[in-house]
């Protein structure tokens, strides 16, 4: 996969989930932290919601702060405007992406759910997919500085 856009710029990413409202929300907010200037990141899903105040927390314990972004539907984004799109849906059906960029799958289990859980399990849930997200950040920022790969 070439991600080198020499002087073209950074690369283009966008995170797709269903609800972009946890995954896709960590991912954009992660990517702008690890990447930095080597990545434009955006996110969007299917069936939009709102922002999971949990996933705001986990950043925020990152000294992150996410509160600007917004849930938005995918038809909001231009094909033309992105080079590399990750869906994240592990168990769920994922969004189709219309465009041409490249396509990269990271299937992490969706930490927000409506089931009856404690407190502490709850953000356990969103620690593990933030931790995992980031991991796998990292690792395509080597691709990033290799140029392809």
């Amino acid at each position: 996969m070439a991600v080198d856009r020499g002087d073209r710029g950074p690369v283009r990413l966008l995170f797709l989930c269903v609800a972009n409202s946890a995954r896709s929300q960590l991912a954009e907010a992660l990517a702008r932290e690890i990447l930095g200037t080597r990545v434009v990141a955006a996110s969007a899903g299917s069936n939009p919601t709102r922002v999971n105040p949990r996933a705001l927390a986990v950043l925020h314990e990152l000294g992150l702060d996410a509160s600007t972004q917004s849930s938005k539907h995918v038809s909001a984004i231009d094909p033309s405007s992105v080079d590399v799109v990750v869906t994240l849906c592990a168990e769920e059906v994922c969004p189709a992406w219309l465009g041409s960029a490249h396509r990269l799958h990271w299937p992490i289990p969706d930490p927000a759910t409506n089931e009856p859980l404690e407190e502490a399990e709850h953000m356990r849930r969103f620690r593990a997919a933030r931790d995992e997200i980031a991991a796998r950040l990292r690792a395509f920022d080597l691709r990033i500085h290799e140029g392809g790969g």
